[in-house]
Parts: C-alpha cells; sequence; structure tokens
C-alpha cells in the first residue's frame, strides 16, 4: 500500500495506468491496453513448470480474438492489491482480475517513460474457478 514517501501526483498516474489496463481488460478494448502497456512489454507466467513469454503483440491479438467479459454480461471483478515504488521512475504494482473462470494475480512492472508511466512486463499466476 502506499506509504508517506511517495508523492500522490505519482501514485495518482500509476493508479490511472493500471486502471486503464483493468478497463481494457474488461472490455476487451485492445487501444485501452496498448496505451497502459509499452510496445517492447512482455508478459510471463509458468506452465507446467516451463516459463512462458507473451510478447505485447501477440497478447493483443488474442484479446482481439475472444469476446470480452463486458460482452458476456460477466460481472467486473478486479482490484489495485499494493503500489510499490522504487525512486521517482519504478513501481510495481499486485492486482486482481477476472475473465471467469480465469482468476488472475498480476505483478505489473512500471517505468516512467518519456511518454508517462508504462506497464513494461506482467507477471501473473492464474487460478481456475467453477462458475
Amino acid at each position: 500500500m502506499p506509504d508517506g514517501s511517495m508523492t500522490l501526483p505519482a501514485l495518482a498516474q500509476i493508479e490511472a495506468v493500471v486502471r486503464t489496463y483493468l478497463d481494457g481488460l474488461h472490455e476487451g478494448d485492445g487501444t485501452k491496453i496498448a496505451a497502459a502497456f509499452h510496445p517492447v512489454a512482455h508478459l510471463y507466467n509458468v506452465v507446467e513448470g516451463a516459463v512462458v513469454d507473451l510478447p505485447r503483440a501477440d497478447w493483443l491479438t488474442m484479446i482481439a480474438g475472444r469476446p470480452s467479459p463486458a460482452s458476456r454480461g460477466l460481472a467486473r471483478e478486479d482490484r489495485i492489491l499494493a503500489i510499490d515504488m522504487a525512486g521517482e521512475d519504478a513501481a510495481c504494482v499486485k492486482v486482481n482480475c477476472c475473465i471467469p473462470p480465469r482468476y488472475f494475480t498480476d505483478y505489473l512492472l512500471l517505468l516512467k517513460t518519456a511518454e508517462g508511466w508504462k506497464i513494461v512486463s506482467k507477471s501473473f499466476h492464474t487460478e481456475l474457478r467453477s462458475v
């Protein structure tokens, strides 16, 4: 959670980027997701013990090819759990979100670029639940 050493403007900017990502994920809006993620960003998870590296462009293609949670009438369930800043230009944000039956915990690494805060990496855990 935020501590007293962090500046509110930076926290607000980081939260805005993460909210844009979460909005885009729920709405299936690749434009919003692309705005939150740096073009060279990658996503990482583990499948059967092996690390899977998914480039941002490939992920955006996958999102474009599936129905969004909003279009399926699914309730939105996401929240920012923690924001941890390192100096003025790096942050890690932990979020929960879902696309039932998949429930995710994401660790988003953000850097403050010339274009503002951008997600440069996402590592995530997926839990399958019965709906």
